[in-house]
C-alpha cells in the first residue's frame, strides 16, 4: 500500500512536472513569439524611417538641382541677351561705318565732278594726230 502510494505520489508529482513544464514552455513560446513580433515592428519601423529619410534626401537633392538648373539657365539667357545686344552693336557700328564710306564717296564724287568741269579739254588732234591717233606708220 504505501508502495502504491509512493508510487501513485511519484506519479502525480511527474505529472506535475510535466505540466508546470509544458506551461513554461508555452509561456517562453508566447513571450519568444512576442519578441519576435516586436522586432518585426521594430525592423519595419526602422526601415520605412530610412526610406522616409531617403526620399526627403532625393527630394532635397532634386530641389538643389532644379534650383542649379534655373541658375545656369537664366545664366545663359542673360549671356546670350548679352551676346545679342554685342551682336546689334557692332551691327550698327558697320551700318554706321558702311554710311559714313558712302556719305564720304559721294562727297569725294561730288568734288570730283565738280572739279572735272572746271578743267580743260584736252586738245582732240594733238601732235598732228587727226582724233588723236596715230594713222600709219611711223
Amino acid at each position: 500500500m504505501n508502495k502504491q502510494l509512493e508510487k501513485m505520489k511519484q506519479n502525480q508529482e511527474c505529472e506535475r512536472r510535466k505540466r508546470i513544464a509544458e506551461e513554461k514552455h508555452k509561456e517562453w513560446v508566447q513571450k519568444k513569439r512576442e519578441e519576435e513580433k516586436r522586432e518585426r515592428k521594430q525592423k519595419l519601423s526602422k526601415e520605412m524611417a530610412e526610406k522616409v529619410t531617403r526620399e526627403l534626401e532625393k527630394m532635397q537633392l532634386q530641389e538643389k538641382a532644379d534650383m542649379k538648373y534655373k541658375e545656369w539657365l537664366k545664366k545663359k539667357r542673360a549671356e546670350e541677351a548679352e551676346k545679342k545686344k554685342k551682336e546689334k552693336e557692332k551691327e550698327k557700328e558697320r551700318e554706321a561705318e558702311l554710311q559714313e564710306k558712302r556719305t564720304r564717296s559721294e562727297k569725294i564724287f561730288k568734288e570730283w565732278l565738280q572739279n572735272s568741269r572746271n578743267k580743260p579739254q584736252p586738245a582732240l588732234n594733238g601732235y598732228g594726230f587727226p582724233h588723236g591717233k596715230s594713222t600709219g606708220l611711223y
